[in-house]
Order: C-alpha cells, then sequence, then structure tokens
C-alpha cells in the first residue's frame, strides 16, 4: 500500500479521534471552547492530505487510485463533515451521556427528503472532488499519469446517479416502519 493510502487511514482515523476528543473536552471536561477547537482540527486534517497527495503528484508520481480517493475523501468531508459531527454529537449526548431525545428514525416522506438533502450533500462532495480531479488531469495533461483518476471519475458519477435513483425511489416506494406482530415482522 502507498504513502497516500496510509494517509488516507490516518485522516480518517484522525478525524474521528478529534471528533471524539471535541465531544469528551465539550460534555465530560465541560471545556466548550477546547471541544470547539477540536471540532475545527478537521478541516486541518484534509488539508494535510490534500497537500500530502498533490506533493506526491507534483513530484511526478503517477496518480494511483488511492490519489484519486484522497480527493474523494476530502469532497466527503467538506461536503458530510458537518453533518457528521451533528451526528455524533447528538448520538454521544444521547447513548453515553443519556441526555437529550433519542435519535430519529425517519420512514415514509419524512426518510424520503432526508434522502434526498443527503443525495444532495452528495453533489456537493462529487462537484468538489470531481473539481478536484478534473484539476490535477488538466494540470499534469499526462493520460498514462492521470489514468486511475479519471477511472475514478467514471466510476463516482455512475454512483452519484444510482445515489439520485435511489433517492427518487423513496418517494415512489417509501421506507416503512416495521411492526412486530405475534406470526412475526410486518411491514405497515
Amino acid at each position: 500500500m502507498n504513502l497516500i493510502a496510509w494517509m488516507i487511514i490516518a485522516c480518517e482515523i484522525g478525524f474521528w479521534i478529534v471528533i471524539l476528543l471535541g465531544l469528551v473536552s465539550r460534555y465530560i471536561l465541560n471545556k466548550k471552547k477546547l471541544g470547539l477547537f477540536f471540532f475545527a482540527l478537521s478541516p486541518v486534517i484534509d488539508l494535510v492530505l490534500l497537500i500530502t497527495a498533490s506533493i506526491d503528484i507534483f513530484r511526478g508520481a503517477t496518480a494511483t487510485i488511492a490519489h484519486a480517493i484522497a480527493a474523494v475523501y476530502i469532497g466527503v468531508s467538506l461536503a458530510f463533515g458537518k453533518g457528521m459531527i451533528e451526528w455524533a454529537d447528538q448520538r454521544f449526548r444521547y447513548y453515553l451521556l443519556k441526555e437529550g431525545e433519542k435519535p430519529l428514525k425517519r420512514y415514509g416522506l419524512v426518510y424520503a427528503w432526508h434522502y434526498l438533502r443527503g443525495w444532495g450533500k452528495h453533489l456537493v462532495a462529487y462537484l468538489i472532488g470531481a473539481a478536484m480531479l478534473a484539476g490535477v488531469i488538466l494540470l499534469i495533461n499526462d493520460p498514462g499519469r492521470t489514468e486511475a483518476l479519471f477511472s475514478v471519475l467514471r466510476l463516482w458519477s455512475l454512483v452519484l446517479g444510482i445515489d439520485l435513483l435511489i433517492a427518487i425511489s423513496n418517494f415512489v416506494w417509501p421506507k416503512r416502519k416495521k411492526v412486530k406482530e405475534k406470526t412475526g415482522s410486518v411491514h405497515q
């Protein structure tokens, strides 16, 4: 596995460590500013990955799938990062501190609209990551060195389209709450 793949793994671990440190600082230590400091480190982690991947590519490395995944990671992190922090915050408060409301399970049109908003974030992540991939492809201007980037961009485009179809299908066939009966589980 190459350096960029290891950096992606390190960045993902680092992201969840700073989020956990932020939550512990905020709720256990009651240090809100320290918690905010840790939350603010999450974009710094993305910056480290961006710099590492950029230096590797511009020093002449042939782009690998790991380089492309770094762009995907950064796009996803920027588009979904705040929501992931809110998700972790809500669950930390409810499950560990026994505070706040139980995380909501969505069904029907509420679920469909929530999923569609998630697809919108996926689109933003795609636009950020695709712009990074396209920028590197254009700057390097060597199809032999950027083939992996283009391949991931094509695959991600397909995944984005499939995700949109799933989002639309949730309006046609809404997710239903399962109800347990004496004879077993059935749908409402």
